[in-house]
C-alpha cells in the first residue's frame, strides 16, 4: 500500500483527503505545518509528499527545498497544493523542487491521476 504524506494545516481539508485517499487504498500520514512536513518525510519514508504551499511555521516551498536537498529525502515526488492559482506559481514550484502542480479546490480525479504517474511503480 502506498504511503503518502498529506503535509496540511487547514484541519477539513487533511480530514477530506486524508479519507478519500485512504478509501482509494492509500496509507496517509499528517503533518500540520512545513517544519512536520520535513521531519516526516524522514522518519516515515513515504513514496509521495502532497505539500500545501501556505503552512504556518515553514511555508511549503521552503519545507520542499529542504526535503529535496536531503540524499534521504530528495527523490520523493512531491505535489504542490495551492489555493493561489496564480500565474507563474506552477513555474515557482516546480522552482522549488516540486514535481507537479494541483489547485484548490481539489478535483481528486485529477489529484488521482497526478499522483499515479509520479509514484514510484515499485510502491503501486
Amino acid at each position: 500500500m502506498p504511503k503518502i504524506l498529506l503535509v496540511e494545516d487547514n484541519e477539513m481539508n487533511r480530514d477530506m483527503l486524508s479519507r478519500r485517499l485512504e478509501r482509494k487504498g492509500y496509507q496517509v500520514v499528517m503533518a500540520v505545518d512545513g517544519a512536520e512536513g520535513v521531519s516526516k518525510a524522514h522518519s516515515e519514508s513515504p513514496d509521495l509528499i502532497l505539500m500545501d504551499m501556505s503552512l504556518p511555521v515553514m511555508d511549503g516551498w521552503e519545507a520542499t527545498r529542504r526535503i529535496k536537498q536531503e540524499p534521504v529525502t530528495k527523490a520523493i515526488p512531491v505535489i504542490a497544493l495551492t489555493a493561489h492559482a496564480m500565474a507563474g506559481d506552477r513555474e515557482q514550484a516546480m522552482q522549488a523542487g516540486c514535481d507537479d502542480y494541483d489547485t484548490k479546490p481539489i478535483e481528486l480525479p485529477r489529484l488521482l491521476e497526478k499522483i499515479e504517474n509520479l509514484l514510484p511503480k515499485t510502491a503501486s
